[in-house]
């Protein structure tokens, strides 16, 4: 399986899945249908699924373009998103399981930044490759999705759940907000070594207009702060020993960045 991605809107980032042998194609949170039917028709592919991980137009808001191109195609989504994404026929939660070519993904029930928000796993095949993670907005390179609809408790259980993936894991999320992630990081994370490195190596590849996503899980965990709220130094940072609190007081910081 391969993993395309795609630029769409101002930031965000289209994930489209390929599958060689067979010719066709799944897309993770389609925010517009037009660099999708272009990358389809470069690759000569079918569209057979499109995977949604929450509600939010800059996610779905491709989908119904794309199902009047390809109208066999099925939608999922997460059970709690019922009526919020177009065309969704599969209704997915905790522990299901997705196939799209020879692979198979695990689904994450992951409510923070929405109430409904999944993500989708799929293990590797081989010990030299890695998994894939596609997470939507719950966790960012660097960072962690705002709280529209959960709650702090929530969002620590499901980026818990991630954290838990192993390190040779990409990280595909959807938008790149990486600079700036780590820009607030260091504000409370400065003798963070490999976070300063990360930085630096990443304001690099912006100053080039590179992609930063997908990034490794090992390099968020050592890095991000929003997976680390149970560290001494970020604790301080917040002037909290409470994990929870660790991580709202952070969060509240951030959207105040």
């Amino acid at each position: 399986m391969q993993v395309i991605r795609l630029n769409a809107l101002s930031d965000n980032y289209i994930f489209l899945l390929y599958e060689p042998q067979q010719n066709i194609a799944a897309v993770v949170d389609p925010a517009e249908a037009e660099p999708v039917l272009k990358q389809l028709q470069q690759l000569g592919a079918e569209l057979v699924a499109i995977f949604n991980t929450h509600h939010h137009h800059d996610h779905v808001g491709g989908n119904q373009k794309l199902m009047q191109k390809f109208p066999q195609l099925t939608v999922y989504g997460g059970v709690e998103d019922k009526g919020r994404i177009p065309g969704q026929k599969v209704f997915l939660q905790e522990g299901d399981r997705v196939s799209f070519g020879n692979r198979t993904g695990e689904v994450f029930f992951v409510p923070g930044h929405t109430r409904a928000h999944i993500a989708y796993y799929f293990p590797p095949t081989s010990v030299n490759e890695p998994g894939e993670l596609f997470c939507g907005d719950t966790l960012f390179a660097g960072g962690c999705g705002r709280l529209f609809e959960g709650t702090p408790t929530q969002m620590v259980n499901s980026l818990s759940k991630l954290r838990n993936l192993p390190d040779n894991t990409r990280v595909w999320c959807a938008h790149e907000y990486t600079l700036k992630n780590l820009q607030f990081a260091l504000t409370v994370d400065g003798n963070n070594s490999e976070l300063r490195s990360r930085f630096a190596q990443v304001q690099e590849a912006r100053d080039r207009n590179r992609a930063t996503v997908p990034s490794l899980l090992g390099i968020e965990k050592q890095t991000n702060p929003f997976l680390r709220w149970q560290q001494p130094e970020l604790q301080a940072a917040v002037k909290s020993q409470d994990p929870v609190q660790t991580f709202a007081r952070l969060r509240g910081m951030k959207d105040r960045f």
